[in-house]
């Protein structure tokens, strides 16, 4: 039986974290969410985009058994709301006339009532939806208990066409389901297009994002309404699942969301921060390691790693080691244990003076001969790999790797030494960034952080000099410019693609920035081998930024 025009709709907004490819766990988490939407009166409960199936979904979308399995819960699920409870609004791949689409479904009194599909399908940056999916057509509302409804699927509304048709098809309000990854620019540029979007079309918008890391992306949740005032009543909470009512009302100038939950958004440092601990508790969880185990240096970037992970998964399920060598300083030996201390986590000495002696002894043969150097240095950083895999092997823990964006920029990383490992989550933090983020943890807690408060990385850690402490006396400053030089440099050609004689008019010295360009190019090849680390900036390496490894190509400063 049709329902009577209303004047009041109550919808809970369901921001969770779905895992990629658990059909039947994110349909569990699904029907948990409906309860306690009905419990609270709902009406309808909306979730993100691609729910059902995890998003991003990449080539698994393209397996016809996955398409099948995916509409088969999408069905079931629509026949449990034959109870009269709410309705649900759910995106999910479906396939119609041959065709696959990135959907969102409205389910009620038991039927899938109507399906809409993507449009705009993005292909920049870490998306690339037109490889796996068909374009949508454009859609009108979809009628739902009295009111049209129209449903914009994230990329949908950001530009003016999808929209525009809504509204001219009779939409009254719009729900936008969205898997937004985060970057530190997002939170604004997505307000500004919502923004955009009601101005355009006079209609009050629902930005309902999921929460939740997959693989190197992280969402940040922190959905929103907009009122066709642009007044903002709702705001959840970035960094937290949430099932959220709100109230529209119909007045005489159309639909309005009441006022209600006001979430102050965490910025900057402490969203990076919050952003690397949910993508590394979602990697080790959602693969299913027990925990993971990292070598620690006494330096600042293992320090960080250290506490993201215990605020991530508590300091039962990290493990540090200590590995020194005849350079490792006394300094480093005392700040790495007062920093394990400080964090409660697990911390052993294992050192590597033996079998780094071992493997000189069984070169001495083909390195007769030759001066000590590099390799030397570097033989002891692969021991340090060896170890540190040996325990992931034998006990099931990840190893994390420790290297920030800035080395593995120019270069000054070891192939199957320090970059052994599972996940990096410091890989997209510039040097300074990370000491940012090491200043921010030691003045604040990470909501649902599992770590102690107060200071957890020793004051020394962030004021000595950085060395990877391979030689007597070694520096990092030996061979590259100070940090925020060369942090400064590298912003400009990774994020930016600014011309060298740009960078160079910012003040920087034309041969310092050439040796950077030439580090930055020929260290591709070691990228590409990385282990895989949250996205922060708005061009992180990997997914956003493909440059190919054999590459011969230079910018002319002249």
């Amino acid at each position: 039986m049709p329902h009577a025009i209303t004047d009041t709709l109550k919808i809970a907004l369901a921001q969770l974290n779905p895992t990629v490819g658990d059909l039947a766990g994110n349909a569990r988490k699904l029907r948990a969410a409906r309860a306690e939407a009905a419990s609270k009166g709902a009406d309808l409960v909306a979730f993100p985009e691609l729910f059902i199936t995890g998003y991003p979904p990449e080539d698994l979308v393209r397996k016809p058994a996955f398409a099948a399995a995916a509409r088969s819960v999408v069905e079931a699920l629509a026949v449990e709301t034959a109870d009269g409870g709410p309705g649900v609004l759910v995106g999910t791949i479906w396939v119609e006339d041959g065709k696959l689409y990135n959907a969102a479904a409205l389910l009620d009194g038991g039927k899938v009532v109507g399906t809409r599909f993507k449009v705009e399908l993005p292909n920049y940056g870490v998306f690339d939806e037109k490889r796996v999916f068909d374009v949508g057509p454009m859609p009108g509302p979809i009628g739902f208990r009295g009111v049209r409804l129209g449903v914009p699927i994230c990329e949908d509304i950001w530009r003016d066409e999808v929209t525009e048709c809504l509204q001219e098809t009779g939409s009254e309000i719009l729900i936008s389901p969205n898997g937004s990854p985060f970057d530190w620019p997002k939170p604004d540029q997505r307000l500004n297009v919502v923004v955009a979007r009601v101005k355009e079309t006079g209609l009050p918008l629902v930005y309902l994002n999921q929460i939740g890391g997959q693989d190197e992306l992280v969402f940040d949740g922190a959905s929103f309404v907009l009122n066709s005032d642009l007044t903002l009543p709702i705001q959840m909470p970035a960094w937290e699942e949430r099932v959220s009512l709100i109230e529209m009302r119909r007045t005489a100038g159309g639909w309005v969301c009441l006022p209600g939950e006001r979430a102050t958004i965490e910025e900057k440092d402490g969203a990076a921060y919050h952003a690397c601990v949910l993508g590394l508790r979602d990697y080790v969880d959602k693969n299913g390691f027990p925990g993971v185990v990292l070598g620690m240096s006494g330096g600042v970037d293992s320090a960080l790693v250290a506490a993201l992970a215990t605020d991530a998964l508590g300091p039962e399920r990290v493990h540090c080691v200590m590995l020194p060598y005849r350079y490792t300083s006394n300094e480093s030996l005392s700040d790495a244990a007062a920093c394990a201390e400080a964090l409660g986590v697990r911390y052993e000495t294992i050192p590597i003076a033996d079998p780094v002696g071992g493997f000189l002894n069984a070169l001495a043969k083909p390195f007769a001969g030759t001066t000590s150097g590099i390799t030397e240095e570097n033989l002891q950083s692969r021991t340090r790999g060896t170890l540190l895999m040996a325990i992931s092997n034998k006990f099931g823990s990840m190893v994390l790797t420790t290297g920030n964006k800035s080395e593995m920029s120019v270069g000054y990383a070891t192939l199957y030494g320090d970059m052994n490992g599972g996940f990096n989550p410091i890989k997209d933090l510039y040097k300074m960034e990370v000491y940012a983020l090491c200043g921010w943890r030691n003045a604040h807690v990470p909501k649902g952080g599992k770590g102690p408060g107060g200071i957890v990385i020793p004051e020394n850690i962030l004021t000595k000099a950085p060395s990877a402490e391979l030689r007597e006396n070694q520096t990092d400053q030996d061979s590259l410019p100070p940090y925020p030089v060369l942090d400064d440099i590298l912003k400009c050609l990774v994020e930016d693609e600014m011309p060298l004689l740009d960078i160079v008019k910012r003040g920087h010295a034309p041969e310092t920035v050439k040796k950077i360009e030439g580090l930055l190019y020929i260290a591709e090849y070691k990228r590409r081998q990385a282990a895989p680390g949250v996205k922060i900036s708005a061009r992180n390496f990997g997914r956003d930024r493909r440059y190919p490894i054999t590459n011969k190509f230079r910018e002319t400063l002249g």
